[in-house]
């Protein structure tokens, strides 16, 4: 089975459970995507998702489109894959790939915010906030002395600001509607409205059902201690 899908963030929202609680959840349309190539080793498949207008292709893609005879797709992906067996080219994969209690994990491209400041790039607290500081909101002193006499990569400071692949994991997948192809994950993901992610399923976390809900522990009571908190008047 393949890893994942190509989607676009629609937007965000939010929804009721059975039991009336309220989830914030980001939109994402999920396909349809189509299978353009099968490969064995390793085991991969190449999917497009969107349709594009062939005088914005390459002609060496659009060769390769016509050749496969598969309309030509915007965005292309290779996935993961465990058996190849179930997909042929030129198939596709809808939304109702995902169920409801899937986790994902969903990567795309952060909103870039331009160049920044250190304080909001990095959140500092800032300098004193008296008038006679002149130390609101700079850098400050960066230098290490004679030792190592340098400025240390990586130290944090001012420049550009989110434009970054950001990969969000562990998400969990509320509802699925395989007619529009749409699904709602549960929490919010990388990138502005209508960019494209991706979203793979989590190697981290299994299928959970939406039903099943948490056990309650009941911790054993130290009666040495229950009697104290008798003795004082608390239960």
């Amino acid at each position: 089975m393949i890893r994942g899908l190509i989607g676009r963030k629609i937007g965000m929202t939010q929804i009721f459970d059975k039991d009336g609680n309220i989830f914030p959840v980001t939109v994402v349309e999920v396909g349809p995507c189509t299978v353009l190539e099968l490969k064995e080793s390793p085991m991969k498949v190449k999917i497009g998702f969107e349709a594009v207008k062939e005088s914005k292709v390459k002609k060496p893609e659009i060769g390769f489109f016509k050749k496969i005879g598969v309309e030509p797709k915007r965005y292309i992906q290779e996935f993961k894959s465990t058996d190849n067996k179930e997909y042929s080219v030129g198939q596709e994969i809808k939304a109702d790939f995902f169920k409801p209690g899937d986790y994902v994990d969903v990567v795309g491209i952060s909103i870039g915010k331009g160049f920044q400041g250190g304080m909001k790039r990095w959140h500092w607290s800032g300098g004193p906030a008296a008038h006679g500081s002149m130390h609101h909101r700079r850098v400050g002193s960066i230098g290490s002395s004679a030792d190592p006499s340098r400025t240390l990569r990586g130290t944090n400071m001012p420049g550009r600001m989110g434009g970054k692949r950001a990969t969000v994991q562990g998400l969990r997948i509320l509802e699925v509607d395989s007619e529009n192809n749409i699904v709602l994950i549960k929490g919010a993901i990388a990138g502005h409205q209508n960019s494209i992610v991706t979203i793979n399923r989590s190697e981290k976390k299994e299928y959970k059902s939406l039903d099943e809900k948490r056990a309650v522990v009941k911790h054993k009571i130290n009666p040495m201690k229950q009697s104290k908190a008798n003795v004082k008047g608390k239960k």
